[in-house]
């Protein structure tokens, strides 16, 4: 018996918790979940600001309202899956992921193409119309299944996901990874992709009676490694990624593992009082860490016009890693960065460098 199963066979021995513990537990990763994964696709909210939004309905700071939308979106995007995974005679469907993109984008909105030439109509709930690709930390282009590939991908992804829920021949973390990498290769929205895949990978573990877990935000670098692991092992072809093998996927298998492993045993330690909470975020508060107060006027993007002055052939991609924030945030702040006449991209993300045309933006920051 492997170390996972001995846990969760421990954990069910306490089953069932006292109604105080569960409620907090629930309301704790409820917190710690919608924060970790939309903080990991470029969420400006602090952990202080999302807990107010969830527990209370309170919105401080000067945060984007689009960010408070789409974090109380997101929330409703965990419960409908908590409520899928309850009902044992639906299955997953297509329509059901479709209506989750739906819901955790909250509308259709416009977006920046990544060399700020033009925008494009994102259609919520619909799958893409448009290729889709990352640029890797070497500057290659990395292409995610075609607009023409996806429905088929798709299809193959969720039924190959309902029979393998009834054979049970696969470990949950197994089936979870497996899930998690098959979807991201097909990538089948133009946005929302990675908190489609995290909440889906909840879907799984409570399908499966396994507690939810968190991939945490402070742990972006080592998530994204493993995945670019996975798509080394598996090849640059999209089929190949649509339908990758277990073997192929082993990088996030671990992964999954270690987390789950944490997790089961911190419940179990909590729920025979060894210990009195357990936080899967990084809350800067109760850590005793003091939140950095930034000079009058500086915001983020300044700290992207720093690297840049530095580095002038800097990637956007190594903008991503050296700041710890999102590609399509970082995109945000070079556009913000170029409207203001700041700098402009000579030549292609590979090769190419950025000019500065001067060192300050309008509001002389």
């Amino acid at each position: 018996m492997t170390k996972i199963r001995q846990l969760y066979k421990e954990w069910q021995t306490l089953q069932p918790l006292n109604e105080k513990l569960e409620r907090d537990i629930n309301q704790q990763f409820m917190i710690d979940f919608n924060y970790n994964s939309n903080h990991l696709e470029g969420n400006t909210l602090t952990y202080g600001q999302t807990k107010l939004l969830l527990l209370f309905g309170d919105t401080i700071g000067n945060a984007n309202i689009q960010d408070y939308e789409e974090m109380k979106a997101h929330n409703v995007g965990l419960e409908m899956i908590k409520d899928e995974a309850k009902d044992r005679d639906r299955m997953l469907s297509e329509h059901f992921i479709r209506a989750l993109n739906q819901t955790i984008l909250v509308r259709d909105f416009y977006k920046t193409s990544r060399d700020g030439d033009f925008r494009y109509k994102i259609n919520v709930g619909v799958y893409k119309t448009r290729p889709n690709s990352v640029i890797t930390p070497t500057g290659e282009i990395f292409d995610y299944a075609s607009p023409e590939e996806t429905p088929s991908f798709m299809g193959d992804l969720v039924d190959w996901y309902r029979n393998e829920e009834q054979r049970r021949n696969l470990k949950v973390e197994e089936l979870v990874a497996l899930f998690h990498y098959r979807y991201i290769r097909i990538h089948p929205f133009e946005d929302g992709n990675g908190r489609i895949a995290r909440l889906l990978v909840n879907y799984i573990l409570l399908r499966h009676n396994y507690p939810m877990l968190v991939i945490r935000s402070d742990d972006r670098n080592n998530y994204l490694k493993v995945l670019r692991q996975c798509d080394l092992l598996t090849g640059k072809n999209t089929s190949d990624g649509a339908h990758a093998t277990l073997q192929q996927t082993k990088p996030l298998v671990d992964y999954i593992s270690n987390i789950l492993e944490n997790k089961l045993t911190a419940l179990i330690q909590l729920a025979k009082g060894e210990i009195s909470e357990f936080i899967e975020a990084k809350d800067d508060e109760k850590s005793g860490q003091k939140k950095v107060v930034r000079k009058s006027g500086q915001k983020r993007w300044s700290e992207v016009l720093e690297l840049i002055i530095e580095n002038p052939k800097i990637t956007r991609n190594e903008l991503s890693e050296k700041l710890g924030i999102n590609p399509s945030a970082i995109q945000r702040h070079i556009q913000k960065l170029k409207n203001e006449g700041v700098i402009e991209r000579i030549g292609g993300d590979k090769g190419g460098y950025w000019k500065i045309k001067k060192r300050t933006c309008s509001n002389g920051t």
